[in-house]
């Protein structure tokens, strides 16, 4: 309730669970209740809406009939220390960058869930997005970006769960390429 009536963030309800279990370990140690500033500079670490970077995409679409219809995504992607240029197709922008990310990292990653809204009105107006992501059928998280424009917010949302998966150990890309060798 209190990010959304001071910040315009609107969790949808898994969401909302998810984020109460990092509040909770913060007032277990804090031994206090959380302001909103408190919960919302705690949602911005936990989800890295600081941290996560814009990912820098071409999106073109390719003629096709209906179902056939397909979307090319182009970019470059901060990954591991480095930036690596990318190349994904799919049904849409988010669909083909989850194929370039599975290609990139060697990570499969599937979404699960996905809410979108706006935070503000008029040209100030951001996009928030929350994406529900399985990684390597191991992790079941959340992502979270926020950005001027939708596709970018999504992107962003997807890279947040692949970053949050990794700091909760998911293997490396080294590792799990030696895996599949």
């Amino acid at each position: 309730y209190l990010l959304e009536s001071e910040y315009g963030i609107e969790m949808p309800r898994r969401l909302q669970m998810e984020f109460m279990q990092a509040v909770q370990r913060v007032m277990d140690v804090a031994g206090k209740e959380l302001t909103a500033a408190d919960l919302y500079a705690l949602f911005e670490r936990e989800y890295g809406l600081k941290t996560v970077q814009a990912l820098q995409h071409r999106v073109l679409e390719e003629q096709g009939e209906g179902t056939n219809a397909s979307v090319v995504l182009r970019g470059d992607l901060p990954w591991a220390g480095e930036m690596r240029a990318i190349e994904g197709r799919g049904n849409g922008p988010i669909d083909a960058f989850i194929h370039a990310l599975s290609e990139t990292t060697g990570h499969t990653v599937r979404v699960l869930d996905y809410h979108q809204h706006a935070i503000g009105a008029g040209a100030d107006a951001k996009a928030a997005a929350y994406l529900e992501l399985r990684v390597d059928e191991s992790h079941t998280l959340f992502g979270v970006g926020v950005d001027a424009d939708i596709i970018s917010a999504s992107l962003k949302a997807i890279v947040s769960g692949l970053e949050r998966a990794r700091a909760q150990g998911l293997p490396s890309t080294a590792a799990k390429a030696a895996e599949l060798a």
